[in-house]
């Protein structure tokens, strides 16, 4: 009975300690606000002080792109391999006919910063922004007319599941209160109604997996789903109180959420049941992460700040491979245990850099400790009875493991 306890320990450890995120090479230090991949090679990145990054190769390596403006560019979309749009701060829109080669200026005579572009087509496409912002264009993006979605909440996301039907993300903050709405056409944005709104949330992200089944993320956690095509919305629980900036499902049931917990560190929680759990990936890295894109369900990228960009290959999943590495790498014994913590780092080859990290299951900080000594010895007495995460970082290395204190 007792090696069955001890291999059911290790096999949970495995699932939530190595998530497969890798770090890919952007060359950028800046802030990357929004991702759009065309193929399993294509993609582009966009940020702060105007950054355009693109790959041709699937992640491997980005380069930097002219864009012609210092503004920060906030969102990204392509129509096709060729032609794309990018809309940012003060009216700034931006497009490309040749597979971001070259970029052409259409921005528009505004202050407003136009967080989120959409298109449905190759000629008909939309933009929100701040204060109500709204603009739509039915030849490509040569003219753009204004419409007036009749709030002037700053509008941070907007989706469509056809030609008619479209849902817009808006939220108003002042010092101290929180007014959202969501809001819908029926009618190709010419006329929208408020579907949801709520004095104590601030929403940043939607997304519909199908014509019924959408989801809505924001800070403090907060997260919403419909499953009647915005008729109802019901309230989620994901176990996190901090921000949640970007959300993106691969079906009904499988999605990702981005944003940062109650440290500010970075976070990626993923769903296999439509939102009921959701499991921490378990990154915690010192980037926040603002955009998830996913080709299809298993290839996924995830942009923040200092210019991190993440991908994985297997949905977010643990590789058979892993198992060795992290056994080898980073051992805790005794586990479970009531007081004592004995920590073996033999396998690191320099532990100058080496810091241990206690979180609960939510996501917050509980201990941090530096390590000096290969084996060390370390006192969780103050922790409740429960179940952690102990993560080992040694300079770009990141190693976690569960614990179970007694």
């Amino acid at each position: 009975m007792k090696k069955f306890y001890i291999l059911v320990i290790t096999i949970f450890t495995i699932n939530i300690s190595n998530a497969q995120w890798t770090s890919q090479t952007s060359g950028s230090s800046t802030y990357l606000i929004s991702v759009y991949f065309t193929d399993t090679n294509t993609g582009y990145v966009v940020g702060w002080n105007g950054t355009i990054l693109k790959t041709t190769n699937g992640g491997n390596t980005w380069s930097n792109e002219i864009s012609g403006t210092t503004k920060a560019l906030i969102s990204v979309f392509f129509t096709n391999s060729d032609t794309g749009y990018i809309s940012g701060e003060n009216g700034t829109i931006l497009k490309t006919s040749n597979g971001g080669n070259s970029w052409i200026n259409q921005t528009i005579s505004a202050t407003n910063s136009l967080r989120s572009i959409y298109f449905l087509d190759n000629n008909i496409g939309y933009i929100v922004g701040d204060v109500g912002k709204m603009l739509k264009t039915e030849n490509g993006g040569t003219t753009w007319s204004t419409i007036d979605p009749g709030t002037t909440y700053n509008l941070f996301s907007i989706c469509f599941l056809n030609s008619n039907i479209g849902f817009i993300v808006g939220t108003k903050t002042t010092s101290n209160t929180k007014k959202c709405s969501i809001l819908k056409t029926i009618n190709g944005g010419t006329n929208w109604t408020t579907i949801f709104s709520d004095t104590s949330y601030s929403l940043n992200s939607i997304f519909f997996a199908d014509n019924n089944t959408g989801y809505v993320v924001g800070w403090d956690g907060k997260i919403l789903k419909t499953s009647n095509g915005g008729t109802t919305w019901s309230k989620l629980n994901c176990g996190f109180i901090n921000g949640l900036s970007s959300v993106y499902f691969t079906d009904a049931n499988v999605g990702y959420i981005l944003g940062s917990d109650t440290s500010n560190n970075g976070i990626i929680l993923k769903t296999t049941d439509g939102g009921v759990k959701w499991t921490n990936q378990f990154l915690l890295t010192s980037s926040i992460f603002n955009s998830v894109f996913f080709i299809n369900t298993t290839i996924g990228y995830a942009v923040g700040n200092n210019g991190s960009i993440l991908k994985t290959t297997n949905g977010g999943g643990v590789e058979i491979s892993d198992l060795k590495r992290v056994q080898d790498y980073f051992k805790i014994f005794p586990n479970p245990t009531s007081d004592k913590l004995s920590i073996d780092l033999q396998a690191i080859k320099d532990l100058q850099n080496t810091t241990i990290t206690i979180y609960n299951m939510q996501g917050q900080l509980l201990l941090q400790e530096s390590i000096k000594q290969p084996l060390s010895e370390l006192n969780i007495s103050s922790l409740v009875k429960g179940v952690y995460v102990l993560k080992a970082i040694t300079g770009n290395e990141v190693t976690m493991q569960k614990l179970i204190k007694q």
